[in-house]
């Protein structure tokens, strides 16, 4: 008989896992606390669809080439659905400099290197109507889980043998072989555990920012601006900032914030804040010039970011039978890096292989636990390791007489004048890069290859001067003159700090 699994949420992750093992003939019920998408089309979905479970659903998404390749290589159908639905894939060519271009020759590895690019709702709404089209899928919106079965026996780990779920009768027990937790950042399935007494470690810490988003929709006849050097992407320290292109003439600009930085994080919420601070940024602001593109959302905030990773396997044992949890109930990281999505997806599969490979309950969970270090760790801690040097960096722009150490100075020369450089020079370079930020391969592999080194310590040995033309502009001013730009002191914050230091 297949095995029965019961898949808690049914946002990206729990579809992931539908996507993942209804081919393997198990039979997949998803439980989703909030009410299905609306009748519709895309712009019905953005407009109407309640997700209280995802707070994320309306701030910006572009989803990795590994998401993409899995979805090509899996089930090619869905992306035809989602190209049908306005989804956009933004391909290598769009990511070459001028400068590029004077030596490029293409390569069959280019057709990977390819962004997926919508609304978050329109992605999730496509997935979703896919998914219940599967012969052995089932979706049962608006069921919410207060709670995991758990058995205890007397020896070895707590099993869970199911959940209980909220009726209007009360409380109904729901059995399943194996119960996939894809709940999101407020599942309460781990630390459900974890009270009871299973060995769960957790790390966690702060991000250090806080997210901003405003959609907009191109006007009638209207175009994105062309791709210019004025770069739509950016971090002047004190503020992150970002233009993502969506589906069916819409996109959204996101701006992240040091959460220290407390005047701007206050006033950026009004809609003509946000503005105003995009319109400061050479590439930003001819994507929202009135001419071409009008706000079409309030600004949509998002705070309690965290860095929060969970193993479920201790001293190379199991810690519970018949769970397994994915996505951000087992992995968050800062959205800033885009990899959310693309982690549950992986993790989706790596657990079909575990599943697979094993029928033992203990063996199957340490295969999965191996294979998610494995494959996720990696990026977890390089994205970990930046979130940190980001804080260090905001922190430093509200301390006027910091002066950075030769070895600051040096590291900092490096990546702005070797690396930056060398990948926006040579496109062999270019792919490489692309390989790690892409999750193809291990995010720092390409810079430790001894020729690859050689071409960045190349073009870092060559001086600014040499290199002129592959400098990007400024991608926006200091923090002073934008701060008075938009009518805000910069001095409140420094002073705020001083205080708390005293």
């Amino acid at each position: 008989m297949a095995e029965r699994v019961l898949v808690i949420g049914a946002g990206v992750a729990g579809l992931s896992v539908a996507l993942a093992l209804a081919p393997t003939g198990r039979q997949v019920v998803l439980l989703e606390r909030d009410p299905p998408p609306p009748p519709g089309d895309a712009d019905t979905a953005f407009a109407e669809w309640t997700r209280r479970g995802v707070g994320h659903l309306r701030h910006s998404h572009a989803f990795l080439a590994r998401l993409r390749t899995i979805v090509r290589d899996a089930h090619p159908g869905l992306l035809e659905d989602l190209r049908a639905a306005g989804c956009r894939e933004l391909g290598f060519d769009g990511m070459l400099t001028d400068i590029h271009r004077q030596t490029y020759v293409p390569r069959p590895e280019d057709a990977d290197f390819v962004v997926l690019t919508s609304r978050r709702t329109t992605l999730e709404l496509v997935i979703r109507r896919y998914v219940e089209r599967l012969p052995n899928v089932e979706i049962r919106s608006e069921t919410f889980v207060q709670k995991l079965l758990v058995e205890r026996p007397d020896l070895g780990p707590p099993v869970v043998a199911g959940v209980s779920i909220d009726t209007p009768e009360g409380p109904r027990h729901v059995l399943a072989d194996l119960v996939v937790d894809a709940g999101g950042r407020t599942s309460q399935g781990v630390e459900q555990l974890r009270d009871g007494g299973a060995p769960i470690q957790e790390e966690s810490e702060s991000a250090g920012i806080l997210y901003f988003t405003r959609h907009y929709r191109l006007l009638p006849g209207q175009s994105e601006p062309p791709r210019g050097k004025a770069p739509a992407t950016g971090d002047l320290g004190f503020l992150k900032f970002g233009v993502f292109p969506g589906d069916n003439g819409c996109f959204s600009i996101t701006l992240c914030l040091p959460e220290i930085e407390m005047e701007l994080r206050k006033s950026i919420v009004r809609p003509e804040t946000f503005d105003a601070v995009c319109n400061q940024m050479p590439g930003l602001a001819p994507w929202i010039a009135p001419d071409r593109a009008e706000g079409v959302s309030r600004v949509f905030g998002m705070g309690d970011l965290q860095s929060r990773w969970r193993d479920l396997v201790h001293r190379g044992e199991a810690s519970v039978l018949g769970y397994f949890a994915l996505g951000d109930s087992l992995i968050r990281t800062n959205p800033l890096y885009g990899r959310g999505c693309s982690f549950a997806a992986i993790g989706a599969y790596l657990l079909r292989d575990a599943l697979e490979a094993s029928d033992d309950p203990a063996e199957r969970l340490v295969l999965y636990h191996k294979r998610v270090r494995a494959e996720l760790r990696p990026y977890y801690v390089s994205m970990r390791d930046q979130d940190r040097a980001s804080i260090r960096r905001a922190r430093r722009a509200l301390t006027p007489d910091y002066q950075p150490n030769l070895r600051a100075r040096l590291l900092k020369s490096f990546v702005e004048d070797g690396v930056n450089i060398a990948v926006r020079s040579d496109p062999d370079v270019l792919r490489e890069a692309l390989r790690g930020f892409h999750m193809l391969e291990h995010p720092s592999a390409w810079l430790r290859r001894p020729a690859n080194l050689a071409k960045v310590l190349g073009y870092w040995s060559r001086g600014k001067a040499r290199n002129a033309a592959a400098y990007p502009p400024k991608p926006g001013p200091d923090r002073e003159p934008l701060m008075r730009a938009i009518g805000l002191s910069p001095d409140a914050d420094i002073e705020r700090l001083k205080s708390e230091a005293a």
